[in-house]
């Protein structure tokens, strides 16, 4: 069912809590299952100095956060979008198929904390340059108080 390497990332998930003043932040929810994650990030020089991640969900979705985190750490803002749902899966040894889509949303999070961040600091046009326009209306529809995932498969 699940690899070592997400029962891991489960019991010892890595960079679990808050950044209070963070740069950026993205919620991202899957109301079919009920699971909902927020990263968030402290960037400087254009490098994820620090993220953090909040989730509630079951192991898959808990692992697929950690290790989002672990990928995205250190690495520059254009680095860090090359994480998808398959480069997370594929780090943790794969998902069953049944979770691929409810469970790993962690980066489409990391996508959406990344957006907030170019908008928060007058940055909008890397938020086109990036092709993060569906990132930047759910962050809109959120504010709004409406729900639902960024991509609709």
């Amino acid at each position: 069912m699940y690899s070592d390497k997400v029962f891991e990332h489960f019991r010892n998930p890595k960079n679990i809590g808050e950044i209070p003043d963070a740069d950026g932040a993205g919620t991202v929810g899957n109301p079919v299952c009920g699971d909902l994650m927020t990263i968030m990030i402290k960037v400087k020089d254009d490098v994820i100095a620090d993220i953090k991640f909040k989730t509630f969900g079951c192991a898959a979705a808990i692992a697929t956060s950690s290790v989002a985190t672990e990928l995205a750490k250190g690495k520059s803002i254009k680095e860090a979008l090359k994480i998808t749902r398959k480069t997370v899966a594929d780090e943790l040894g794969g998902l069953p198929p049944q979770k691929l889509h409810c469970s790993n949303l962690a980066s489409d999070a990391l996508r959406m904390a990344i957006t907030d961040y170019f908008r928060k600091t007058g940055q909008e046009e890397r938020i086109t340059e990036f092709g993060l326009e569906k990132e930047l209306k759910a962050l809109e529809r959120r504010e709004k108080g409406e729900q639902g995932e960024v991509y609709e498969d």
